[in-house]
């Protein structure tokens, strides 16, 4: 119940986002949620895509160091205390949450979140124990 994000490794300097987006325009890779963390010399770009395999070729033969990480995707309750509700849980069974984004769009009434845990495996076991839905990559990648 994984699904796969692309991580890509920037310089921190103006045009190397737009290289990306390019390269990813130019294979035809639809970006469906992204996550950007930056420190003063590079950065991180967290990328959910519509065909991994695609964006990864296409990203390293244009000079980027990419590498494939498993996340979770969980639909949340679009509601007060929806997100508050899973992090209690986790928090509960001693798992941390090492970064979350969210998703483009809904999935029906609820919000989509995309979470990379410590114990993802635990994790799943808690979310699913609690009736949260975890949704699976090949359905994240084309929603």
């Amino acid at each position: 119940m994984h699904a796969q994000q692309i991580s890509i490794f920037l310089e921190n300097k103006a045009g190397r986002l737009a290289e990306v987006t390019g390269i990813l325009a130019g294979a035809g890779v639809n970006i469906r949620a992204l996550a950007l963390a930056d420190t003063s010399d590079f950065g991180v770009l967290r990328l959910i895509v519509d065909d991994n395999h695609k964006a990864e070729n296409a990203l390293k033969q244009g000079g980027f160091t990419v590498s494939k990480t498993d996340v979770v995707a969980v639909e949340v309750d679009d509601r007060p205390g929806g997100l508050h509700h899973i992090l209690d849980l986790l928090q509960n069974a001693g798992i941390n949450v090492e970064y979350m984004y969210a998703f483009v769009q809904h999935s029906g009434a609820n919000a989509v979140m995309i979470f990379r845990f410590d114990q993802p495996d635990e994790a799943l076991k808690v979310l699913g124990a609690d009736g949260l839905k975890v949704i699976e990559g090949h359905r994240l990648y084309t929603m």
